[in-house]
């Protein structure tokens, strides 16, 4: 089968536009390590997308096609990929409705989606509608106010204690997410997030205090596995900056994130591949924050915490299978957002672990 790996940021998506590096190093990271990792199953021939601003790190036998600036051009070269292969797999940002908009591009072109249906995308990643799919799962979430471009946030904040969260409904990542701790700075908080999408929703929710962490999962539409809890690293106030993390995360609700991440997968029906699940875990509860549904940055630490091949099992989940227990890592390890990966504790394996 022949497969395109389509990553937006480090894959062409802003090709004649301003590249962040940040997101040039996190994206190509991805890219590669998924790239890598499809290559290893020998059964496959891989195709992905570049800019000519980022550098490779690609595995021998990978096609490499550079995509053109100018947002025509561009579209024109990513249909005519999408023609030529047998599946798509999308790495992209929510902001915008950009990965979903992508993954109806594929299904209309009727490929195989290596990953959630437009539809799923479409209600896993609205901030401001995701309380209600938490309520319909059982499951905790923080509680949210929704702001149109013109609604005042002091007005709306009012029945929210500071400190504030203030985030695009739609967005990806730590992109215009930031923390207020009075009306002023909630303002300023607003005028970011409103700034870092074109529809200008921003959602408010109370800051939960807590371990920030992630559940990495396998999704077949209907059903969901685990693969790891993951301990996020974020930046400080009054915005925030995803740095990394660390993986198996060693927490007393741990087991609960689990649940939680599952019943949520449960919830969003076409929801296929590796899906990731943000949690804050309090002394209490496991607080669903979002739903990632696509690859995410921990897939860096979580392939490497795995004996099994990540991307070989994400595929069969498209295809309906999950397997039978869920994977068990044999070995802790840290990673950052630019794609460093380093082993901890070498010396002393993960628990069980040979």
């Amino acid at each position: 089968m022949r497969i395109l790996v389509y990553e937006y940021a480090s894959g062409g998506g802003l090709a004649g536009r301003r590249l962040p590096v940040s997101l040039a190093r996190e994206g190509g990271a991805m890219r590669a390590a998924l790239a890598a990792d499809l290559a290893a199953i020998g059964a496959h021939r891989i195709v992905t997308t570049a800019d000519a601003r980022v550098g490779g790190g690609l595995p021998r036998g990978v096609d490499v096609v550079a995509l053109p600036g100018g947002d025509r051009a561009r579209a024109a070269a990513l249909d005519r990929l999408i023609d030529a292969v047998d599946a798509v797999w999308l790495i992209a940002p929510e902001t915008d409705r950009c990965l979903e908009h992508l993954a109806a591009r594929v299904e209309r072109r009727r490929k195989i989606l290596l990953g959630s249906s437009s539809a799923a995308i479409r209600g896993a990643s609205d901030k401001a509608t995701l309380p209600s799919v938490l309520a319909a799962a059982g499951v905790s979430g923080p509680p949210t106010r929704v702001l149109g471009r013109r609604a005042n946030p002091t007005d709306a904040a009012r029945r929210i204690e500071y400190p504030i969260v203030a985030k695009p409904a739609r967005g990806a990542g730590s992109d215009g997410v930031g923390l207020a701790r009075n009306p002023r700075e909630l303002r300023l908080a607003v005028d970011r997030a409103r700034a870092a999408t074109r529809s200008g929703r921003v959602v408010l929710q109370p800051f939960i205090r807590g371990s920030a962490a992630s559940v990495s999962l396998l999704a077949n539409g209907i059903d969901a596995v685990a693969l790891a809890v993951n301990a996020q690293a974020l930046g400080g106030s009054p915005s925030f900056a995803y740095r990394g993390g660390s993986t198996p995360f060693e927490h007393p609700r741990a087991a609960q994130a689990i649940g939680a991440a599952i019943a949520v997968c449960k919830a969003v029906r076409g929801l296929r591949g590796f899906v990731g699940v943000d949690v804050i875990l309090t002394g209490r509860d496991a607080v669903v924050i979002e739903i990632n549904p696509r690859l995410t940055t921990a897939y860096l630490g979580v392939r490497a915490a795995l004996r099994e091949n990540v991307a070989a099992l994400a595929m069969a989940a498209c295809g309906g299978d999950l397997p039978a227990s869920p994977p068990h890592p044999c070995r802790r390890v840290r990673f950052s957002a630019s794609g460093r990966v380093w082993e901890l504790d070498p010396e002393r394996r993960v628990r069980g672990a040979a």
